[in-house]
């Protein structure tokens, strides 16, 4: 077969090598993809938003299978676009994308269907909101734009003042453009957070490997949300109790009721999950492979990536055989300097071996360029350091031994990337 895998990040280059472990697949395309990826897969500069681009680049490469890997494409409706030319696609259709593209639509399918998740009121109006948040007097309280923003689109205010700038910043402000016309207002939940990404077909859910990803910028989980600063895989939280809470109250309702609002979801489901004292809440779903999650949940993957795409698409995931190996997965992430915010890019980047120079290591490109022989920046998060090994701490060690042998100017990494995990497992 012949993939055409659609977005440019650490993700997408996790996705290509799992891909092409797969005895199916023949040829790997990518668009826009990155430096890294461009080792594996031929590159073409489409950009992933580009509905009737990547439409046209399918029809020229001939492909037998379009990966629509980010958000933006899946929001919008590349899905919808390819399969009405007859391509055989992995991700779900405009209609299913909405769950992770309105929180105001996911806020009130769980509230209808009785998925527990944290308690909302939902605003239009910046002085409504304010006025709420004033009555409410409760902190912290959490905001959180309705539409994409990048991952960054919530805030977790810690009084009255935070409060009140994240409305008027998201609302008046439009530091997230349109997706912040209309903001959910939510109660702050306590507990571990959990990823689980799940492969579903609308009929069964099967849930991946958990993961804990690390949002924020700076170690001891302080500074700026990001788009995530690294991950491991499994999560100690989640436990097999836990597990199974989550698919009969979470995972099951969730597919159930999305096929009820004839919005069948085929593709990767994402449960962002909160282990609160009361039981698991979803915080948040996305429509797609987590990003830094895949990188720590794909390389355990104990079968064909490619054989489950084409399942899917076809309704028959039940019929497929895969399982996961007994080992531990860590990603560190390497970001320029300044991310998320200004940074530059550019820079030139050394000690780039894809396998990291580490035994059981290997590098994924996040936002790399690739001329003359050499590696530039090209990103706010520019590599994922990974490794896999019998041990938590081993595959650590291997992650982080491997950081230290790149080098870029400025680079920021977190030191502490697995040690909430370590403290749960001791």
């Amino acid at each position: 077969m012949k993939i055409l895998v659609v977005g440019g990040g650490g993700r997408e280059h996790a996705i290509i090598m799992k891909l092409a472990e797969s005895p199916k697949v023949e040829k790997l395309y990518c668009t826009p993809g990155n430096g890294g990826i461009s080792r594996y897969a031929e590159c073409f500069g489409v950009k992933a938003t580009d509905i009737d681009g990547v439409v046209a680049l399918a029809k020229q490469l001939a492909v037998d299978m379009v990966v629509v890997a980010p958000d933006d494409p899946l929001v919008l409706g590349m899905v919808d676009a390819l399969n009405a030319e007859g391509f055989m696609t992995f991700g779900p259709n405009k209609a299913a994308a909405i769950i992770e593209g309105s929180k105001v639509f996911s806020k009130e399918l769980m509230k209808k269907y009785n998925i527990p998740t944290a308690g909302y009121e939902v605003f239009d109006d910046p002085n409504k909101a304010i006025e709420y948040i004033k009555a409410q007097n409760s902190y912290p309280t959490v905001v959180k734009a309705d539409g994409l923003a990048l991952g960054k689109g919530v805030v977790i205010a810690q009084d009255e003042a935070e409060a009140v700038d994240a409305v008027k910043s998201i609302m008046e402000d439009k530091m997230f453009g349109e997706s912040g016309s209309r903001i959910v207002i939510e109660e702050f939940l306590t507990g571990p957070e959990v990823s689980v990404l799940s492969f579903t077909d609308g009929n069964v859910v099967i849930p991946m490997i958990s993961s804990m990803d690390h949002k924020r910028a700076y170690d001891n989980d302080e500074g700026l949300n990001t788009g995530g600063m690294g991950t491991v895989a499994p999560n100690p939280y989640y436990t097999e109790d836990v597990a199974k809470e989550c698919m009969e109250k979470i995972f099951l309702p969730t597919i159930n009721a999305m096929k009820a609002e004839n919005r069948t979801f085929k593709g990767c489901l994402y449960f962002g999950l909160m282990i609160t004292p009361k039981g698991p809440k979803v915080i948040e779903y996305n429509c797609r492979f987590g990003d830094p999650e895949t990188q720590v949940v794909l390389p355990l993957l104990d079968g064909d990536l490619c054989e489950i795409f084409e399942a899917i698409y076809n309704g028959k995931l039940a019929d497929v055989k895969f399982s996961w190996k007994k080992e531990f997965c860590t990603c560190v992430v390497m970001a320029s300097g300044g991310y998320p915010k200004k940074y530059p890019t550019g820079l030139e980047m050394s000690g780039m071996d894809d396998k990291g120079q580490v035994d059981g290591a290997f590098v994924y490109h996040a936002g790399t360029k690739y001329a003359d022989g050499k590696f530039y920046t090209a990103g706010g998060r520019v590599l994922g350091v990974t490794a896999t090994g019998a041990t938590l701490p081993e595959a650590l060690e291997k992650s982080y031994k491997a950081v230290d042998k790149i080098s870029f100017e400025n680079a920021h990494f977190r030191k502490d990337i697995g040690k909430r995990a370590m403290a749960a497992i001791k």
